[in-house]
């Protein structure tokens, strides 16, 4: 099979109605569209308003066709009293993988992470997405064993967060 070329690019408001489609194939691959809240109305005001506070990039093809996405926000380490830039999904449609446009993405993002000073680029990735985790490791990427994530959200949320 040969590649699709392809253009990197910021994510435009044009983009936002594609960039929910993509995320919802994400949502179906990693069986969870029970989680499901998107909507371009419910995206565009964080990526595009006055106030953002995530970015995103896509992968378009020729034509105009945005088959990829990696949507990121800028965190904090105390340790290295430094920004990260933390990649919260990428997804590449499956069609279009093994065609360079997930590595082009993240060697993307590490070069902005290094171009804005970051101490750390960093992601997670679901345990039984082998095949990710071959990538990534295979690019660099150190899968941490010692670390898991907290979540508290929905109604759990606002019992956390109700005032006493």
């Amino acid at each position: 099979m040969t590649a699709a070329p392809f253009t990197l690019r910021a994510a435009e408001p044009r983009d936002t109605g594609s960039i929910v489609g993509l995320i919802r194939e994400l949502a179906e691959f990693e069986h969870l569209t029970h989680l499901l809240q998107v909507t371009p109305e419910t995206l565009a005001p964080h990526l595009f308003g006055p106030k953002p506070v995530a970015e995103c990039w896509v992968a378009e093809l020729p034509g105009g066709e945005v088959v990829a996405f990696a949507l990121t926000f800028t965190n904090f380490s105390t340790f290295l009293a430094r920004p990260g830039l933390y990649l919260e999904d990428l997804y590449v449609q499956p069609a279009h993988r093994s065609a360079g446009i997930g590595k082009a993405l993240l060697q993307h993002l590490g070069r902005i992470a290094v171009e804005r000073g970051c101490g750390r680029f960093e992601w997670s990735v679901l345990d039984w997405n082998e095949n990710a985790i071959r990538f990534y490791e295979k690019m660099g990427a150190t899968v941490m064993p010692d670390w898991r994530i907290c979540r508290v959200t929905g109604e759990a949320l606002a019992r956390f967060g109700a005032v006493p």
